[in-house]
């Protein structure tokens, strides 16, 4: 078993910056997990936690059931890949897959039948003998790889080991990297800003904001029901619209509109109260005759998509954003009603931005 216990854990840098503040966290064993959030949200300090290159102020870290909080990173059984790969130059890619069995005092005819073997499962075979400088950058990627995999950790940490590939390459090792992770079992934590990454590839994920986690589940859960305002707004190839409203009765009252209140959250909001009204711009569409609950606007912006176009109204009190079908793009300056599929619309209070009926927010509320 190598799944991965965090309790409490804290990490406070000199002058009172706390990157981890009191996190608690299990990843399953065999896990794909990824850690997501914008930069300075402590996602690499946890994961530099995890491996011991970072000593933690606070809590614990148990890898397997054993707790290695104290243990330095030699013997906490983990192999890490970094975000610029961290190949020895000077070394062919032979010597650098079979540095860490060198390391373990693996002998040199052992150590090298490993990398060799490893190699050959990466497509690196024809390479052995060439250094990290006369490779591409997916290949130095793949290196860095089977360099973490010949020495059969229990645990992988990947430090956004995709953010230096070009996008078609990026999309290729994706799929490379979590098919690998699967055929291995191996635990694995996966840090990254990109939530394209986070969402096509771990099996379950967290949203991290200034050292907390602000909430944890599937891609699925997060994508379709954010417990916060911040996870909204973070989540989804385009931003949730995110638009300022206020109960009225048994409607809420948008942008110069009033809809129905989504009926899971009718007894969690009260007359008058001041809410955000949210949905994606996926689950919305643009109708050009009036509708009764739609939200009505003007065409500002059409951006391209490739197989649809994002279009940006201007409706009272803001901007609202709605996917068509190629071919139906509107003109700028059509009249519109963006009108939200009801079963996707969620409502956060704008007190502290967490999700109505959601325990977090009746916790709060």
């Amino acid at each position: 078993m190598a799944d991965i216990e965090l309790r409490g854990l804290e990490k406070e840098y000199p002058g009172g910056v706390r990157a981890v503040d009191g996190l608690d966290l299990t990843i399953a064993d065999g896990e794909f997990f990824a850690l997501l959030g914008p930069s300075g949200c402590g996602k690499t300090t946890l994961l530099r936690s995890i491996a011991g290159l970072e000593t933690v102020t606070g809590g614990s870290i148990a890898i397997g059931g054993r707790d290695v909080t104290r243990l330095p990173p030699g013997v906490r059984d983990i192999a890490m890949v970094f975000q610029d790969y961290a190949l020895f130059p000077h070394m062919t890619v032979r010597d650098n897959v079979a540095y860490p069995l060198r390391i373990q005092k693996v002998g040199k005819a052992e150590r090298h039948r490993k990398a060799e073997e490893t190699a050959e499962g990466l497509s690196l075979g024809h390479l052995l003998d060439r250094r990290p400088g006369q490779l591409s950058g997916g290949q130095q990627q793949r290196a860095a790889l089977a360099r973490a995999v010949a020495c059969h950790p229990s645990v992988f940490l990947f430090d956004e080991p995709l953010s230096n590939l070009d996008a078609r390459l990026r999309l290729e090792a994706r799929t490379f990297l979590k098919r690998l992770q699967r055929d291995l079992g191996i635990t694995t934590v996966f840090v990254t800003h990109d939530q394209a990454e986070a969402l096509a590839m771990s099996d379950r994920m967290a949203v991290m904001d200034a050292g907390r986690i602000r909430q944890i589940g599937t891609p699925k859960e997060v994508f379709g029901r954010p417990t916060s305002t911040f996870v909204a707004s973070f989540i989804g190839s385009t931003p949730m619209n995110l638009i300022d409203a206020v109960v009225d009765h048994d409607t809420v009252a948008v942008a110069g509109t009033r809809v129905p209140i989504p009926a899971a959250m009718t007894p969690h909001v009260s007359d008058g109260e001041e809410l955000v009204y949210a949905v994606r711009p996926e689950y919305t569409r643009l109708s050009t005759t009036a509708v009764d609950t739609g939200i009505e606007g003007t065409v500002a912006i059409i951006e391209n998509m490739g197989v649809g176009a994002l279009v940006t109204m201007e409706v009272p009190g803001g901007l609202l954003q709605v996917t068509v079908a190629e071919g139906a793009e509107p003109e700028p300056g059509t009249r519109g009603w963006a009108v939200a599929a009801p079963d996707r619309v969620l409502l956060y209070r704008r007190s502290d931005g967490e999700l109505v009926g959601s325990e977090r927010a009746l916790v709060t509320a």
